[in-house]
């Protein structure tokens, strides 16, 4: 293979391997963390199932950062317009969640084995917090701005623009058993602050502008996320049962809110959007096995089985779509 043949078949598509892609690695934590959390009903198979899911986490991350590294050497206009765009930016915050999750399946999976992965995993943690600070304060910074120059827009407003702010109620789940409590508890009331405003700001953006375009619909499923995980950082700070079931149950109501809009989700061609069914459908089934472990409510049993199969089925097909849609050089291509 020659040079020129190296570059247009590796190189050259890396101009448009958006930061978005980043959600495959948090689908893909979550489904480690599902079955990780899984234990108390399925056994020892699930702490298997969350390695080798978990280690599969870790390749797409490091062999995406090294595509993102290579794509800011060989298409730095394309990095900067996917910071300027008014939709692409928030995937700017993917990178520090990603972090943050793979800090909480290491967490789960390796800490006090000895006291290199503790600081190994305190560095990973530490590095995703303060990166979804620095994304959230960038994030806000643009949309004080007027509209023209990049501020916020009710046609461009989707659940896409919670990932970059709400991500900060997800460090109190791996923080406080690191030991980081203050810390994570102060980063989790800045996320439910954003996550109350803009979830307001989602069902005004619905009056004002209508409905969401079709191939935006998968991501009304991200409204999942924001109760799941504080109800997870919750559960870790020793919250009344009472608030830990409130926050399942909104979550749950959006699942159900989500599902409405599953036939026009379907019915769009294969691309990164579908993606985001995967770690909302993930974050809610952990909150459901610890609610399950927790509470012994039985009735729990059969839907966190219904909902570790389901993350299951929708991460491994997501998964074989996006191998296939890869090969058939349908991905990695300009937006129609």
């Amino acid at each position: 293979m020659n040079h020129t043949t190296f570059f247009s078949r590796w190189i050259a598509p890396l101009k448009y391997l958006s930061p978005a892609w980043f959600v495959l690695v948090m689908g893909w934590c979550g489904l480690a963390q599902t079955w990780l959390h899984a234990r108390g009903v399925f056994g020892d198979i699930a702490l298997g199932i969350a390695l080798v899911t978990g280690a599969f986490a870790v390749l797409l991350f490091v062999l995406l950062c090294v595509a993102c590294v290579v794509r800011l050497q060989v298409h730095p206009l394309a990095v900067q317009a996917d910071v300027l765009h008014p939709v692409r930016h928030a995937f700017m915050g993917a990178l520090p969640v990603s972090l943050l999750l793979l800090a909480s399946l290491g967490q789960g999976l390796f800490w006090d084995t000895s006291s290199l992965a503790n600081t190994v995993l305190r560095m990973i943690w530490m590095s995703g917090s303060v990166l979804e600070l620095a994304a959230t304060l960038w994030v806000l910074s643009r949309w004080l701005q007027p509209a023209e120059q990049g501020g916020l827009q009710w046609k461009n407003f989707t659940p896409v623009l919670f990932i970059p702010v709400v991500g900060n109620v997800l460090a109190p789940v791996s923080g406080v058993p690191m030991g980081m409590g203050a810390w994570a508890s102060a980063q989790l009331g800045i996320g439910v602050l954003l996550w109350l405003v803009l979830q307001t700001l989602f069902f005004v953006r619905l009056a004002q502008a209508g409905p969401l375009p079709d191939r935006m619909s998968a991501s009304v499923f991200i409204c999942i996320v924001p109760p799941s995980l504080v109800g997870l950082s919750l559960m870790q700070l020793n919250a009344p049962d009472s608030v830990i079931w409130a926050l399942w149950g909104m979550a749950a109501f959006f699942l159900a809110l989500a599902l409405t809009q599953l036939r026009t989700v379907l019915a769009q061609p294969f691309g990164l959007p579908l993606w985001g069914v995967s770690f909302p459908l993930a974050a809610l089934t952990v909150l459901t096995l610890d609610v399950l472990r927790d509470s012994g409510s039985a009735w729990l049993q059969i839907p966190a089985t219904l909902l570790c199969a389901a993350t299951s089925f929708v991460v491994v097909g997501l998964t074989i779509n996006t191998w296939h849609a890869l090969r058939n050089g349908v991905l990695l291509v300009p937006e129609g």
